[in-house]
């Protein structure tokens, strides 16, 4: 039922609302507005508006809509994006580019003589020079090639591209960190730093890591407690304040990591080089040092400019393989550090104790791994454990965090924090309703919740074949993390001050409260500064908040991508899953692996619940689409 233009001026004017247009591939879209219910679009009343823009519409008489509120848009007030990364389409005298946003249904023309050399299949960036509109489509010329047609990693490519990010720096940022990378460390970058190099210091980090940007010491004091150091690269000496990389690093916000590449923050020639606490070299550094009793309370620390001479880069499983099980070939591999090794495990087991019983909720999510060969076809996906190298690392850091917001809250500076505030009492309701399926009961107001009532059923659910799935609903409840200039706390650590120190490298928060504090170091701290700082805080709260999620969006679309092309060799094989979701159209099924596919109604034989085991056979798997199908062949006990 489509708008009648004529009739409408019988009836009575109704304020237009706005909002933003979120197509589906079919061509049909939904107005998302601010506040107030979706509003449904058909294909015919678009207006040429392309997914994510901003538009004006007016809302159809409730007997003319085929839903519960239905509209047509009428104006497009911002339009989202002025190019389209897709592929190639050479039909001879003319091309299109296929957008590869799959809620972008607007093919693009390219006149063949605007077409720069692309040939069919390429994965190409176009500019549009003509927006479509009601009665035309959009129109464009080719400005880059990112890949050839069947060049390997061109996928990933295209949606780093399609993310409006890129893999190489702006040629002043990259001058300018080439060369900050060749500068020796001298005399006067020594001058007010505390002398580490003579410590035991070290890094654990991934066997894969180039980046190293925390490194740990440990010993006893004389009165018995642990003094436990935690250092981090001084990025800033190497980042000039609003230069062009420092500039270039706020606008990316953080690196990005996609299988088996990195979207970095900074040029690797300074993350990977001289910002990285690389083994037996100097290296400049921001260190925190924490007297921790037996309790695991931090009974004093201080925060100071350092120098460290790293004596080892260990990895997580060789760590974890002397914790675990007292392996003989590491405990011999690492006999000078063993006893520091050892007496950091111990203090990981206690600040872990010590947050359980705030209430700390800990999500003990096994993380897929998926290794591609060198054509970048994904050839295995497992779980990646978490083992105790990786929980004595975290723990490290959360105290670091934690004691460094809390020393710069009461001295009332500008800083970044990192918050997480209470879920909604909407979405407790919820998941207490949801809970109920598996027999587990939320205790507690859902307007008042506390961490630790979540955390006793995160804790119940270990061992349980849903546990996983679970535990991914919990946290799906929570509000997303952010920055802010606000000291609000963190619900999901208990925690009332915390911030993000420890990784200035791939994190522009970090960055920018290292600069703060090197500034009340030095002395440096005038009401000028103090000003330009209150301001810089706000800002940098808000990009890095925004680009954390556009990075994390951009991660969970290629893995979506690598685990479907990696079941396109699966079709026909059957795999043990538990039903992870129930829809009106069907249940999703999780594989051990955290490979999600959708069993459709139609195929199914009766009701499912949540967390039954079933067995499935892959019937299809779409990359482009990122969907995988199943049927469900029969039950598990």
């Amino acid at each position: 039922m489509h708008y009648d233009i004529g009739m409408s001026k019988k009836m009575k004017k109704i304020e237009p609302a706005t909002g933003i247009i979120e197509k589906h591939g079919r061509g049909f879209g939904f107005v998302r507005q601010e506040e107030g219910e979706d509003i449904f679009i058909s294909p015919a009343n678009m207006l040429g508006a392309m997914n994510g823009d901003l538009v004006e519409v007016d809302l159809l008489p409730e007997h003319l809509c085929s839903r519960s509120k239905e509209g047509i848009i009428t104006k497009i007030l911002e339009r989202k994006y002025s190019e389209v990364v897709g592929t190639f389409q050479d039909n001879g005298r003319f091309g299109f580019v296929v957008p590869d946003d799959r809620k972008n249904t607007d093919d693009v023309f390219i006149k063949i003589e605007l077409a720069r050399g692309a040939q069919n299949g390429d994965k190409v960036v176009a500019r549009i020079t003509k927006y479509p509109d009601k009665f035309s489509r959009a129109e464009g010329k080719i400005t880059e090639i990112i890949a050839r047609a069947g060049q390997v990693g061109g996928d990933i490519s295209g949606l780093i591209r399609q993310y409006g990010l890129f893999e190489t720096f702006p040629s002043r940022a990259n001058a300018e960190a080439k060369h900050a990378a060749k500068a020796p460390i001298t005399a006067s970058d020594l001058g007010g730093r505390l002398d580490l190099r003579g410590e035991k210091i070290f890094t654990i980090d991934g066997p894969a890591a180039k980046d190293l940007d925390d490194a740990v010491s440990i010993h006893r004091l004389p009165n018995g407690n642990f003094l436990l150091g935690v250092h981090i690269a001084d990025v800033t000496h190497y980042v000039s304040e609003d230069g062009p990389l420092d500039r270039e690093a706020l606008k990316r916000g953080t690196s990005v990591y996609l299988v088996n590449r990195v979207v970095p923050m900074l040029p690797r020639v300074l993350s990977n080089g001289m910002c990285s606490l690389n083994p037996n070299e100097d290296r400049l550094t921001l260190s925190c040092l924490m007297e921790i009793d037996d309790n695991g309370f931090i009974v004093n620390h201080d925060i100071t400019k350092s120098v460290i001479h790293s004596c080892a880069r260990l990895v997580y499983d060789d760590v974890s393989d002397i914790l675990e099980y007292d392996d003989p070939e590491q405990c011999r591999r690492h006999e000078n550090i063993l006893a520091e090794i050892r007496m950091m495990g111990r203090l990981a087991e206690i600040l872990r104790e010590k947050r359980k019983q705030k209430g700390s909720l800990d999500f003990d999510l096994e993380e897929a791994v998926i290794e591609v060969d060198e054509y970048e076809t994904p050839v295995r996906i497992e779980i990646e454990p978490r083992r105790t190298a990786n929980r004595l690392i975290e723990e490290f850091m959360l105290a670091a965090n934690e004691t460094v917001a809390e020393h710069f809250f009461w001295m009332e500076s500008p800083f970044v924090y990192r918050v997480h505030e209470k879920p909604d009492a909407e979405k407790l309701t919820d998941l207490k309703k949801y809970l109920a399926n598996f027999r587990i009961n939320l205790k507690g107001s859902p307007e008042n919740i506390h961490p630790k009532n979540l955390a006793i059923i995160i804790d119940g659910l270990t061992g349980e074949p849903y546990e996983a799935i679970v535990s991914r609903v919990i946290l799906r409840t929570m509000k997303k993390a952010y920055y802010s200039p606000a000291c609000e706390g963190h619900f999901g650590l208990a925690f009332q001050y915390y911030c993000h120190f420890t990784s200035p490298i791939r994190r522009y928060p970090d960055l920018m409260i290292h600069r703060i504090i090197k500034a009340h170091l030095d002395g440096k701290m005038t009401p000028e500064l103090l000003a330009k700082y209150t301001a810089d805080v706000q800002t940098a709260s808000e990009i890095s908040s925004q680009t954390e999620r556009h990075a994390q969006e951009l991660e969970r679309e290629v893995e979506k991508l690598k685990k479907a092309q990696y079941m396109v060799n699966h079709i026909g094989d059957e795999f043990d899953g538990i039903v992870s979701g129930v829809t009106d159209f069907g249940v999703y099924v999780e594989l051990s692996n955290t490979i999600e596919g959708m069993a459709f109604a139609r195929d199914l034989r009766r009701p499912y619940q949540m967390g039954e085991k079933v067995r499935i056979r892959v019937m299809d798997s779409r990359p482009s689409e990122r969907q995988i199908d199943f049927k469900i062949l029969e039950d598990k006990d």
